[in-house]
C-alpha cells in the first residue's frame, strides 16, 4: 500500500466510526452530560484514568475542563488519577498495579463525584477496579470503552461504547466524545454563551 492508499483508508475507517458511534452513544452521551452536570453544580468533581493513550486522554480532558475548552471561563473541577509519578509508582510497588486508581479513589473521591475509566479494550483490570473503588464510596460511575462492554456493564452506571474494536478508532472516539462533553458542561454550567 502507498503513503496515500492508507491514509486515505485510515480517513475512511474512521468516517466509518465516526458515523455508527454518534447513534450508539447518544443516550449514554445525554445521561453523561445530566450527571456532570449535577455532579459540578452541587461541588462535585469529574476524576478521569486509564492507561496508555488512555491516560493521556484522561490528562487532557481534565486539563480542558480545569483550564479552558473553548472560552475563558470558571473553572470546572476535575482530576486526572494518571499524572502523579509518586502516587502511580507507590501505589504500583506496595499494592500492585490494578490499584493504582482504586487507592487514589478511596482517597480522592467522594460520593456525587464521577468517576470516569477510560479503556479501550472494556476488560483493564486496574480501571474496573477503579470504578469497583468508586461505585462503592458512592461516586457515578463511567465506563468509556470500545465494543466490549460486559466487564465494565455491571460496575458502570453510564457506558459509553464505541462500536469498533481497532483502538486507534476507539481512542478517536473517546476524544471526540470527551471534547463534546467539555463543551456540554461549559454550556450546561451556564460558563459560556449557549449559541
Amino acid at each position: 500500500m502507498t503513503a496515500n492508499s492508507l491514509l486515505y483508508k485510515d480517513f475512511d475507517d474512521h468516517a466509518s466510526v465516526v458515523a455508527d458511534t454518534r447513534s450508539a452513544v447518544e443516550s449514554a452521551f445525554v445521561s453523561l452530560v445530566a450527571a456532570c452536570i449535577d455532579s459540578v453544580s452541587a461541588g462535585g468533581k469529574i476524576l478521569f484514568f486509564g492507561n496508555g493513550g488512555s491516560a493521556a486522554d484522561a490528562q487532557h480532558l481534565s486539563t480542558e475542563l480545569v483550564v479552558r475548552y473553548v472560552t475563558d471561563r470558571a473553572a470546572i473541577a476535575a482530576l486526572a488519577l494518571t499524572t502523579d509519578t509518586s502516587a502511580l509508582t507507590a501505589g504500583a510497588n506496595d499494592m500492585g498495579f490494578e490499584r493504582v486508581f482504586a487507592r487514589q479513589i478511596e482517597a480522592l473521591g467522594r460520593p456525587g463525584d464521577i468517576a470516569i475509566g477510560l479503556s479501550t479494550s472494556g476488560r483493564s483490570p486496574n480501571v474496573v477496579l477503579g470504578l469497583e473503588a468508586a461505585k462503592t464510596r458512592g461516586l457515578t460511575t463511567v465506563a468509556f470503552v470500545g465494543a466490549h462492554r460486559e466487564t465494565v456493564e455491571r460496575t458502570a452506571d453510564i457506558v459509553i461504547s464505541v462500536p469498533s474494536t481497532t483502538t486507534s478508532r476507539i481512542q478517536e472516539m473517546h476524544l471526540l466524545i470527551g471534547h463534546a462533553l467539555c463543551g456540554a458542561l461549559e454550556r450546561g454550567l451556564g460558563l459560556v454563551d449557549r449559541t
